[in-house]
């Protein structure tokens, strides 16, 4: 029976990673879509900070998708950041001489970053059978830009996608993107 238990239990590992994927998809699918885009820098409170809800980017949708699920990225990055902040891109990037949990978590290559170090890197493909509802995909935009975006359940009309939602500018939308840009990450967390 000892040696069976090990089995058991991966056995039921990619269920649950399946499970709380799908859960993830689903609470992405229900975001408000009525949010202006608006990348300014504000005060948040920590933990559990966000910016009001009616404003966000395309992390925020991410990040508020993991928070109706109990998981506050902003606390979860910024400790991260605070033990290993020169694997952060904060320095490089923006000039940071320290974590900022006001924005570290709401900036896409920081995202990039938490993810491979504390989720599950997968591999970057062209089917679109390979990612599944629940992923975390990012993009560099045709001018370099980072955005971010979470796999629906949604199948998308025309392809063997799923749809994405994201939040490039015109509000929280599931849309037919995942090829649209080059993606340079793909995540489960």
């Amino acid at each position: 029976m000892k040696q069976l238990l090990p089995l058991l239990l991966l056995c039921c590992i990619p269920y649950a990673l399946g499970k709380n994927n799908l859960e993830l998809a689903k609470k992405a699918e229900q975001l408000p879509r009525l949010v202006m885009y608006d990348s300014s820098y504000r005060q948040i409170d920590y933990p559990n900070g966000d910016i009001p809800s009616h404003y966000g980017v395309c992390s925020d949708v991410v990040i508020r998708s993991y928070r109706q699920l109990g998981i506050d990225l902003q606390k979860r990055l910024h400790e991260d950041i605070k033990k290993n902040f020169s694997q952060y891109p904060s320095q490089k990037i923006w000039g940071l001489s320290k974590p900022d949990a006001n924005i570290d978590h709401r900036r896409v290559p920081n995202l990039e970053t938490f993810f491979t170090r504390k989720g599950t890197v997968k591999p970057i493909t062209l089917k679109g059978e390979d990612y599944r509802p629940g992923d975390i995909v990012s993009w560099r935009l045709d001018n370099g830009r980072p955005h971010i975006g979470i796999v629906t359940s949604i199948k998308a009309s025309n392809s063997q996608s799923y749809l994405v939602m994201h939040n490039i500018g015109y509000g929280q939308v599931a849309e037919d993107v995942l090829f649209k840009w080059k993606i340079v990450g793909h995540y489960s967390y």
